[in-house]
This record gives C-alpha cells, sequence and structure tokens, in this order.
C-alpha cells in the first residue's frame, strides 16, 4: 500500500467517524466531500481495511442505493445487526427509507 493510500484512508477514515449513530453514508459521498473524483472504490478498500480499528463505524457506509455491499467483510450479518441496534430497519440487505437517514457529509460538514 502507498503513502498516498494511506494519507487517503486516514482521511476517509477521519470522515467515517463524524456519521452520527443512526445514520449513514455512502461510499460516493465520502470520495465526493474528500475531492476523490471516482474514488468510491477507494473509500470502500477503506472500509474493509478498517476492522481492526476500533473507533470506525464502517457499518454505517453503504452504496448509493442504501445496499449492505460491504456485510461480507463483517462476517455473517453483524453489519446488519449494527444498523438495527441504531434503530434502522434493514430488508434484503437494503436499509429502509435509506434517504431519511442518509448522511451527506458535503452537507453537514463545513471544508
Amino acid at each position: 500500500m502507498s503513502s498516498n493510500q494511506l494519507n487517503s484512508f486516514d482521511a476517509i477514515y477521519q470522515v467515517v467517524q463524524l456519521i452520527p449513530h443512526g445514520r449513514v453514508t455512502s461510499y460516493g459521498a465520502i470520495a465526493a466531500y474528500l475531492g476523490m473524483k471516482g474514488g468510491a472504490r477507494m473509500v470502500g478498500w477503506a472500509m474493509n481495511a478498517s476492522h481492526t480499528l476500533p473507533d470506525v463505524p464502517a457499518h454505517r457506509v453503504v452504496n448509493r442505493n442504501g445496499l449492505l455491499t460491504g456485510k461480507h467483510f463483517f462476517g455473517g450479518d453483524r453489519m446488519q445487526e449494527l444498523l438495527e441496534a441504531e434503530g434502522l430497519v434493514i430488508r434484503e440487505d437494503k436499509i429502509v427509507n435509506f434517504p431519511m437517514h442518509f448522511w451527506d457529509p458535503s452537507q453537514e460538514l463545513q471544508i
């Protein structure tokens, strides 16, 4: 992993740590906020690598449609369980009323 990737991962983790309890965001929303054009995949890689970091709530990052696309990295249904514990309803691996729970860092955070 290059030092640029590590720096990008750190920036991604800083944003993810700001996602409020009971809210979710998308890989693309984080990439857009950080100015990483086409960086949604990089955000996904960072989330996959974050499971050893206790203070990164990676379960709050989903795809642009509210699908739990990263759930296999949590093992079993752990991602769904964590989101449900925060009050979200999940059906068929998708967040019900996703727009209501969506947190957009570009709207919520000041650059």
